[in-house]
């Protein structure tokens, strides 16, 4: 260590940079001698002025009480004698009430700044290089909005479902967000729980490594290496006993575990999609007291981990990549028409459409997956790779059943997965008239996205749109970048793509011929795809042009297959006052969903997608009944086996009861399958409009509201998989006629 630090202390004497410490250092503890120095440098603050002296050491500030009060606190518990106690709560407070000042923030209690100013008073350093460290750890390294509900939380689960689904889930069912245990990790970098010499060893590593995302994955660390023993408590200590071992587990942590502890963040770091950490890096770090609203609504949403387009298509491109990197494995969940009308040359096919139509073939295409994943895995394959990418339309109606399937493999605990922002959309804009020479099969006459003007509802309208010419006409000089390049098989121009599209097949050669195994794998299993959605469309369609009149007819309607809708006449000439709703029962058209359900869609997306797999909150409040029991009950006229689906693609297994007034849902515990909770209690005169998807007539969607003047106002709706849907829906319609 003497040569290196020898080494260092020239560097500092030379104005050396971040990356010249890390050179010296190799990322290792530092000598304490020079911790002032490096920190100075790393943290860009080594010439800054003297900012303390603007204080003008008036201590008036509404929270100055509490303020004072916890540095008081803060000091005793560290046991320093009496004459340097205050001394040290003089520093703590006057440079806490001039950050306060200075940035014009408000002080709460437990906001960690005391506790972040502990490894800096143990410098002894002067006034202003304290405020100066103190300052810059916070705008650089300590993630804004660490409040309860935070983005901060809602980014850290979503990298412990990808890195650990289980454990994730184990959590999620206790109820036990990441706000409840790890708020003073983010808060202080892990100083409110460690032990001092940890807390010094770690912000040296941390400081030279220039990453602020770092804390997330030191966190998913302390969680992951006490699995074993989170997995044990599950089923034996209560929700509080959990919080508490899990707040405490960074004070395991001991001085030499550090320098592991922070490879094994790194290591987690490169297997992490880096366009996550890109694109939330503005939102979470900067300057404190700014916004995280921009990114908040879309992480908080998030079903799963979401990866951009432009590190999907680069990541096909990097030929010899670091054996941990992340590598992609794309699966296309689009409708086998929109496949066929262009997709990416390295995306395996998953009709989504096969999980509500054919179960048994949709895990026959699954198991297929996973051998070809794993083959073009063995065969080192640009297509292969251990993180599963899932890939929609981008089109809201289209994706909720890729949600479904992205759920499904959530639900079996797979790690790795993660959805691409904007769905095959993006992609499609990313090649712009490049898209000739980069999709494979691409036929702009058939490309719902080249005939954007025309399309409507996913329908074509009868003449196309003056974009096919322009992208038949594009050559292949459009796309320039190495990525789209890689995407290029065989030959180039309009003319062979056209080809290709006609026979389906490419003749590999090149650099790209190594890749021909895989890809002719790839054409083999999609054409096998391709062949089972045509089958399941066939049948689909004749169950379509004759379907059971009780899933189709109007309630009350003296025809089968006839629908009531609502009319400005059911009013009677009354403004709806002690009228019941008015309800109408048929197919679930998207023009139904935008013009009557708008809002409740955004709503009930927010609802669900919240907390994927935390049960909902009924009427009444959360209620365990025994499943068995409660199905006996006297009221009960008939239940029904099904499926509660939400919005995100999350189906939990449930039972729907009908009384003479209302219906219930229960759904099954996890832990208890003889016990459920009632999530749903409505009274049938709340129901407004019964719909079957016409693609899916077992989904069916109960949506409530009531009529306000000409409209319908939706202020709700529940969506179930029922396999008796057409008995549901005709008891409940004629018990809700009775009420009428």
């Amino acid at each position: 260590m003497d040569d290196r630090l020898i080494e260092l202390e020239s560097a500092l004497q030379d104005d050396c940079t971040v990356d010249d410490i890390y050179a010296i250092c190799h990322g290792k503890a530092l000598p304490e001698a020079l911790r002032l120095d490096v920190w100075q440098v790393c943290l860009g603050v080594r010439n800054k002025m003297d900012q303390m002296a603007q204080f003008n050491e008036i201590y008036d500030l509404p929270f100055q009480a509490q303020l004072r009060a916890d540095c008081e606190d803060f000091v005793n518990k560290l046991g320093n004698e009496d004459e340097d106690k205050v001394s040290v709560v003089c520093d703590l407070e006057s440079i806490l009430t001039f950050y306060c000042k200075n940035r014009a923030l408000g002080y709460e209690p437990n906001n960690g700044w005391v506790e972040l100013m502990l490894p800096l008073l143990s410098l002894k350093l002067i006034r202003s290089d304290t405020y100066n460290l103190f300052e810059a750890i916070r705008d650089t390294y300590i993630p804004k909005g660490c409040v309860k509900n935070g983005t901060v939380f809602n980014v850290f689960r979503l990298l412990l479902l990808y890195h650990d689904p289980e454990l994730c889930t184990i959590l999620d069912t206790k109820r036990i967000t990441p706000d409840c245990y790890a708020m003073g990790w983010f808060q202080t970098l892990f100083a409110s729980t460690c032990t001092l010499p940890v807390v010094l060893s770690m912000w040296d590593l941390y400081f030279q490594q220039s990453d602020p995302f770092l804390v997330f994955f030191l966190s998913l660390i302390v969680l992951i290496n006490q699995r074993d023993q989170i997995l044990q408590m599950k089923t034996t200590a209560s929700k509080e006993e959990l919080v508490s071992f899990l707040v405490n587990m960074p004070c395991n942590i001991e001085a030499d575990d550090v320098l592991d502890f922070c490879s094994l963040a790194q290591y987690y770091s490169v297997k992490t999609p880096a366009s996550f950490k890109r694109d939330l890096l503005q939102v979470l770090f900067g300057a404190q007291g700014g916004t995280t609203e921009g990114g908040s609504s879309v992480v908080s949403q998030a079903l799963c981990l979401p990866v951009s387009v432009n590190e999907l298509i680069e990541n096909a491109s990097i030929e010899n990549p670091h054996p941990e990197a992340v590598r992609f494995f794309l699966v296309d969940c689009r409708p086998a028409e929109q496949y066929n009308a262009g997709h990416l040359s390295t995306a395996f096919h998953l009709d989504s459409n096969l999980m509500l139509q054919e179960p048994e073939a949709f895990q026959t295409a699954v198991q297929g997956l996973l051998r070809s994943q794993r083959n073009a895995i063995d065969a080192n394959s640009n297509a292969g790779g251990e993180h599963l990418c899932f890939l929609g339309s981008g089109r809201l109606e289209e994706d909720q059943y890729t949600h479904m399937v992205v759920a499904s493999f959530l639900q079996k605990n797979t790690k790795y997965v993660s959805l691409l922002t904007g769905g095959y959309e993006a992609i499609h804009e990313y090649f712009g008239e490049g898209m000739v020479d980069c999709l494979e099969d691409h036929d702009p006459l058939k490309c719902l996205l080249c005939n954007k003007e025309q399309v409507q509802f996913g329908k074509k309208a009868s003449n196309n749109n003056n974009n096919n010419h322009k992208a038949l006409n594009s050559g292949p000089n459009s796309a320039s970048s190495s990525a789209t390049n890689s995407l290029k098989r065989g030959g180039n121009g309009s003319q062979q793509q056209q080809q290709r599209s006609r026979n389906h097949a490419t003749n590999n050669n090149g650099a790209d011929g190594d890749r021909k195994p895989t890809i002719d794998l790839f054409s083999k299993l999609s054409l096998a795809m391709k062949t089972k959605s045509a089958e399941v469309r066939e049948k689909l369609f004749d169950y379509i042009s004759n379907p059971n009149a009780a899933a189709t007819g109007g309630a009350g309607s003296g025809a089968p297959g006839s629908e009531k809708h609502v009319s400005r006449n059911d009013r009677n000439g009354k403004r709806y006052r002690n009228v019941p709703p008015v309800f109408s029962i048929g197919e679930d058209h998207e023009e139904d969903d935008d013009l009557n359900s708008a809002a409740s869609e955004t709503s009930s997306l927010a609802r669900s997608t919240k907390a994927a797999t935390h049960s909902r909150q009924s009427d009444t409040g959360e209620e365990i009944v025994s499943i068995q029991s409660f199905l006996k009950g006297p009221d009960v006229i008939r239940h029904f086996k099904c499926k509660e689906v939400h919005l995100n693609g999350y189906m939990y297994d449930s039972y729907l009861l009908v009384t003479a007034t209302h219906m219930i849902v229960l759904r099954e515990l996890e832990t208890h399958h003889d016990q459920a909770r009632i999530i749903v209690r409505r009274s049938l005169q709340s129901i407004v409009k019964i719909t079957a998807k016409k693609r899916h007539r077992d989904l069916i969607t109960f949506k409530y509201g009531y009529p306000e003047e000409e409209n319908l106002v939706i202020t709700d709706m529940d969506r179930f998989l029922i396999p008796k849907a057409s008995e549901v829906t005709d008891l409940i319609s004629r018990h809700i006629i009775k009420q009428t």
